[in-house]
């Protein structure tokens, strides 16, 4: 089975060849360049991904832009800073190829020397505890390697385009009653410095947009909802998710324009970046 991989990506060329080279069988990265200027773009070219331009800068509108490319009946999310390690994809991928989660978060486990300073881990355990008394979903981190089924994910409407689009991804499935999980994952140094965690300042800003979707900002889905978390992943036993559609594949891809915003009829606008030296920065 294809899984798509959706890699945001601002400047990480020093990052990419490890990422790419470690991408399991059968697991199609989706690099979304999102406005680099380090050869990003071209060099995963290179390395045989799928590369989107993402003109408007914001980690949403980076991972929005590469679901929209995908074609994959199952998407995976991750960064494409080296430190998640993409041989660890199928942990995370499996309860929902399974059928055994809607959604499944890698909870980052870190080692020695690893991109997760404190005050960091402090403002994911801030939103952990917020997440809990908005949904009663018990989550210990709101990873950014995650999957999930494509079509469903489109279904959710989600509309933050910053750094709050991972939160309103949990928030919008906690309330439309789909099985939650996690699964450890290592949490490894980054190659380069982070734009979030790597300062205090972008570690603000980061929880600054995730309170807004806690505030309901960017999420309509007020009015309840079963909440089914599972935590840790369960072994089989768990009864399989209802069969969902799949979008028929294609093969140019880009990002939407403002006005597209989640309509998957809109796809067929998109157009895949030109590979070969300055390609896509």
């Amino acid at each position: 089975m294809k899984i798509d991989v959706v890699l945001p990506c601002l400047n990480e060329a020093a990052a990419l060849p490890w990422v790419l080279e470690r991408m399991p069988h059968g697991y199609r990265p989706i690099v979304v360049d999102n406005g680099s200027t380090d050869g990003s773009a071209r060099i995963a070219a290179e390395l045989g991904a799928l590369v989107v331009e993402e003109p408007r800068r914001g980690f949403g509108a980076a991972c929005h832009a590469g679901l929209l490319a995908a074609t994959a009946k199952v998407v995976c999310f991750m960064d494409a800073d080296a430190s998640l390690d993409p041989r660890q994809l199928p942990r995370v991928a499996g309860p929902v190829v399974s059928g055994e989660a809607d959604l499944v978060l890698g909870r980052r486990v870190p080692g020695p020397g690893s991109a997760w300073p404190p005050h960091a881990r402090l403002g994911n355990a801030f939103l952990g505890w917020r997440l809990a008394r908005r949904t009663g979903a018990r989550l210990r981190d709101i990873g950014p390697m995650r999957a999930c089924r494509r079509a469903d994910l489109l279904g959710l409407g989600l509309t933050d385009r910053r750094f709050g689009y991972p939160l309103e991804m949990v928030l919008r499935a906690a309330d439309r009653g789909w099985r939650i999980a996690e699964t450890g994952v290592d949490y490894l140094p980054r190659a380069g410095r982070s734009k979030v965690t790597g300062t205090v300042r972008g570690t603000a800003r980061a929880v600054a947009d995730m309170r807004k979707v806690l505030r309901g900002d960017t999420d309509d889905a007020r009015n309840g909802g079963s909440v089914r978390a599972l935590s840790p992943v369960r072994g089989k036993g768990t009864p399989p998710a209802p069969k969902r559609g799949m979008f028929p594949s294609r093969e140019k891809v880009a990002s939407p324009t403002p006005e597209e915003g989640t309509s998957p009829a809109r796809e067929e606008t998109a157009r895949k970046v030109a590979s070969g030296p300055g390609g896509g920065t």
